[in-house]
């Protein structure tokens, strides 16, 4: 398995913070790695507005950076998508009823950008969202891998191969484990991860309509495993098979949360130690259907970056 070590910081981790007056630091931190980019970049974006990360990409191609991207095609006919496309940067629609719901990208082979920020004004300044980096050529080349596989082969949703070649990998100390979905069962990884939780389980979750994710969880807690969650509120209660209510009658401490945009983060903090982030909901799509992408970290200085989002939101929810 191989370890990494550098002198810069291997990972990390930007919260959005909707509400603050306009609060900048994501969109700088992504077109500053953008203008630092010399060689290649690689995108998987479900949707794309943001300004200054399009100008990013546009001095980019000016440097003769390789540039490459995959979109979910609904959002390909937006403003910002339209014109990359028209400067000649390649563009890649997923043409399925599925959704290319990735949202990552590779920086010269050597560092990823994951999470669940969606390169828009909403998820920028809106919507609670988290944004990791991580560099590492090892995982540069799990995510080019995938990348590839839409871009070059147009293998999307189930058609795309459980093939990644460094799966596990341990950086700068934090043990890192990447999963696609839905080729590497992703849930079934996520309900061995509750199961082995030993004093609390938090979640953030856009959408969760799980049944068996729901059921892990539960468990859990009825071993005695302080169990806590926020959901999105539109979604909790509008989505069909949301497991809201499910939880609650359960006796898991699970609220709604109070803010004015989406709670679009898609992550599970399991004893202080453990954090899953990506594109991940807990839903029967991001298991079947979508294009997703998961990274499990084990390192407690990260997760407690996860806790401390957690808490801010979990005291601000309803």
């Amino acid at each position: 398995m191989p370890v990494e070590q550098d002198d810069q910081p291997a990972l990390e981790v930007y919260f959005t913070r909707p509400g603050s007056g306009g609060d900048r630091q994501v969109e700088q931190a992504l077109a500053a790695a953008l203008d630092g980019a010399q060689r290649c970049v690689d995108v998987a974006m479900h949707s794309f507005s943001l300004e200054r990360v399009s100008e990013a990409l546009l001095r980019a191609r000016d440097r003769q950076v390789a540039l490459r991207v995959v979109m979910e095609s609904d959002s390909m006919d937006w403003e910002i998508p339209q014109r990359l496309k028209e400067t000649g940067i390649p563009i890649l629609g997923d043409r399925r009823e599925t959704l290319m719901h990735n949202k990552f990208m590779v920086v010269d082979d050597t560092e990823v950008w994951s999470g669940s920020l969606n390169w828009t004004k909403q998820g920028a300044y809106q919507d609670h969202n988290n944004l990791i980096r991580i560099r590492s050529p090892y995982l540069a080349k799990n995510y080019t891998l995938e990348f590839e596989e839409m871009f070059l082969d147009d293998m999307f949703g189930a058609n795309s191969p459980a093939n990644t070649p460094y799966p596990f990998l341990t950086i700068d100390g934090a043990y890192v484990e990447t999963y696609f979905s839905p080729e590497d069962g992703v849930e079934e990884k996520l309900v061995s991860l509750i199961g082995s939780a030993r004093q609390r389980i938090l979640f953030l979750m856009y959408s969760f309509t799980s049944d068996t994710l729901a059921e892990a969880i539960i468990s859990r807690a009825e071993s005695g495993v302080a169990a806590r969650g926020v959901m999105d509120a539109e979604q909790a209660v509008s989505n069909r098979g949301s497991e809201y209510d499910r939880l609650r009658a359960a006796g898991v401490d699970v609220r709604l949360d109070g803010s004015q945009g989406q709670m679009h983060h898609k992550a599970l903090i399991i004893d202080g130690n453990i954090v899953v982030t990506g594109s991940y909901n807990f839903s029967k799509n991001a298991a079947t259907r979508n294009d997703e992408n998961v990274l499990i970290i084990h390192d407690q200085e990260v997760a407690a970056e996860y806790q401390k989002e957690f808490e801010e939101i979990y005291a601000a929810s309803k």
